[in-house]
């Protein structure tokens, strides 16, 4: 067994680990990374020996055990991807001969295509198309390590990736063309998807403080495609995940009754249609814009106005969804969600609950004058809007409102609500999304979680109406937009204001992501996505409307590839065989008659009868090798065509001295 085979291992396992890290539990990680090293070590030592089957068990025994914790199972995505990494991070611990690392290789190709269970992205694509690579270098070795002499055995790992990217190569065209015209089918079988899962970066429950340090994350959270030009100005995006009415004093979370299932008739409406495309295929639910109702059978609009999956969705598509702006048809509203965001029956916050009196008085009892009076008193109070607003205990809001004065969106839709609770008017408080940016091609709307916020909605004049306490306090933060409020107001970062670096750091991260966001929806959009809708509607462009058409097509242009590049390799061939062709006549002009090649000769005889002319033959023999290296093998360079040269100089030298030493010139 070679070195080089048991190198190749070392990258494979290394990328697999890798593209894992996201999926995978620590404790499982750590087993492997600890088989890793002892890999490594071993490769290091030149210990290329299997290890004691103790310590074998041990680790596979290890990595069962983590994964069943982890997933209760050893059924299902990540339970069996991860059942299988384990196998061949032990196969390879195990490996003592050329025959199980042919095992090793073949089974890591299996192990590299079933990362895509994982994630179907581009930077998985990339990862998949690396591991693969590592495999194919070491088959080519097995298969070729013994044409090699020695020394190149040390020396060929170069050429063996060159041969290997060039295979590859050649494949490309096959790829695109099945990729393109092989007829799509749906799918005959489906992959259980686990659940249970985060989704998203937003979550079920509000406290102070969790949608600030969400909001210092630039990842994308789901993107909007279609006409954006129709959709409402920046400061009216607000992208509506769930209600939260149920408050315990320190957590907002949502009732029960919000989840009833609600029906819109929009036929006699105008409507925007869009859709939505999450970052996150497991999504839970869906972040529509403010008064969108789905026009797809999969999915519910309900009584809060969330929108969800009726089933568990196994691909992440676009969501088709419809925007009526002001011309929304509202629900008659249950009245237990107007009774339960009038509950104040959690702990009470006595200055909190003395202001809501005194501003109620001062509006005369008017729900629209308190409404503005609770603004104002927020921007005459010098509230300061900060990523950094510190930790509340006790009495939160009272201590928020009178004392530190400091906070985020959910600081501010949470005492707003309590406000106007304690005046006996109904509110909740509302998450999900503000704003966003127009993606880098413009044809497209990207929100991030840093655009993640709270906002409240009353209930005055027998609807719901959407205040949202933080346009008084940091306009700017709705106007233009989160992500250009974090780079122009060093005032929002708080404790963290004067390190230069941290907001150096997050706009280098924020250009990265935007741009590596771009690329991942291309990837989904143009190559994952290709179904059988979008290659129908791509091929009728072509003009092309039949299956038996399709396959037609995909078996001519294969034939024309393979005639193309069998034309290239006579050219190549060709080439090589007359330049190699041509130096043996140029060397031949330089021997008498009688030591000229014969028509029935080899190369081979013919350089041993010359050698017997001769009292040094090694350049004999070693033209000999590099000739059939050259002819036979398929790995000559332009050095080996070098020394080819330099050989037959010194074979015609030695000949004409033997000339010399056998007949002297006459005196």
């Amino acid at each position: 067994m070679t070195s080089i085979l048991y190198f190749c291992l070392i990258p494979l396992l290394t990328l697999i680990f890798i593209a894992q890290l996201p999926y995978m539990p620590f404790t499982l990680l750590s087993v492997w990374g600890v088989m890793l090293i002892v890999i490594i070590w071993r490769y290091s030592k030149g210990k290329i020996t299997p290890i004691s089957k103790s310590l074998l068990v041990v680790f596979v025994l290890s990595c069962l055990a983590a994964i069943y914790i982890k997933f209760k199972s050893f059924w299902g995505v990540e339970a069996g991807v991860g059942l299988l990494s384990t196998c061949l991070f032990a196969k390879c611990l195990e490996s003592k001969n050329i025959r199980d690392l042919l095992i090793s290789f073949n089974f890591g190709l299996f192990v590299s295509a079933s990362l895509f269970l994982h994630s179907q992205s581009f930077v998985m694509t990339c990862a998949v198309l690396f591991c693969l690579i590592f495999c194919f270098i070491g088959l080519y070795r097995i298969q070729t390590t013994k044409f090699l002499s020695q020394h190149n055995k040390k020396v060929s790992i170069k050429s063996d990736l060159k041969h290997v990217t060039k295979f590859l190569t050649f494949a490309i065209p096959f790829f695109i063309v099945l990729f393109i015209f092989f007829p799509r089918l749906p799918p005959l079988w489906r992959v259980p998807i686990a659940s249970g899962q985060a989704v998203t970066g937003m979550s079920d429950r509000m406290s102070p403080g969790d949608i600030a340090q969400l909001s210092q994350s630039s990842a994308l959270a789901f993107r909007v495609i279609g006409d954006v030009k129709q959709l409402p100005q920046r400061q009216n995006m607000y992208w509506r995940a769930m209600v939260l009415d149920d408050y315990d004093g320190a957590i907002w979370t949502s009732n029960l009754i919000n989840q009833k299932p609600v029906h819109y008739d929009i036929e006699h409406l105008k409507a925007v249609n869009y859709q939505y495309l999450s970052a996150d295929p497991q999504q839970t639910w869906i972040m529509s814009l403010e008064h969108s109702i789905p026009t797809e059978s999969n999915y519910q609009i309900y009584a809060d106005g969330s929108v969800k999956a009726k089933r568990m969705v196994q691909r992440n598509q676009p969501i088709s969804l419809s925007w009526v702006g002001l011309a929304y048809a509202e629900h008659p509203h249950d009245q237990q969600q107007i009774k339960q965001a009038q509950r104040i029956d959690f702990r009470l916050q006595p200055k909190t609950q003395i202001l809501a009196k005194q501003l109620w008085q001062q509006s005369g009892g008017q729900p629209e004058r308190y409404i503005k009076n609770i603004l104002q008193w927020y921007q005459q109070q010098d509230f300061v809007y900060t990523l950094s607003p510190g930790i509340l205990n006790g009495n939160r809001t009272d201590q928020f409102l009178f004392e530190t004065k400091k906070g985020f969106c959910e600081h501010y839709a949470s005492s707003f609500v309590l406000l106007m609770r304690y005046a006996g008017i109904p509110a909740r408080v509302v998450i999900g999304y503000q704003g966003g940016q127009l993606a880098p091609d413009g044809q497209s709307w990207e929100v991030r979680q840093l655009d993640a916020h709270a906002w409240a909605e009353v209930y005055v004049h027998g609807n719901w109406k959407r205040i949202d306490p933080t346009a008084a306090i940091a306009p700017r933060r709705v106007n233009e937009g989160m992500q250009q409020y974090l780079q122009q107001d060093n005032y929002i970062w708080g404790e963290q204001a004067g390190t230069f670096w941290t907001q150096q750091n997050f706009n280098l991260i924020r250009n990265i992501r935007v741009w590596g966001d771009y690329l991942g929806y291309q990837w989904q959009s143009k190559v994952v996505g290709y179904d059988v809708d979008r290659q129908k509607n791509f091929l009728s462009k072509l003009g092309l409307s039949s299956t038996y058409t399709y396959v037609l097509i995909m078996a001519v242009a294969i034939i024309f590839l393979i005639m193309l590049y069998a034309f290239w390799l006579w050219i190549q061939n060709r080439q090589k065989i007359s330049s190699i062709e041509r130096k043996i006549t140029n060397f031949q002009k330089k021997l008498p008659l009688a030591l000229k090649k014969q028509s029935s000769e080899t190369f081979k005889s013919w350089m041993f009868r010359l050698a017997k002319h001769v009292q040094q033959r090694e350049s004999f023999d070693e033209i000999i090798k590099i000739y059939e290296k050259m002819m036979f093998s398929g790995q000559s360079t332009h050095e080996d065509h070098l020394k080819f040269n330099q050989l037959l100089k010194d074979c015609s030298s030695k000949i004409k001295h033997a000339e010399k030493t056998c007949h002297p010139p006459e005196n």
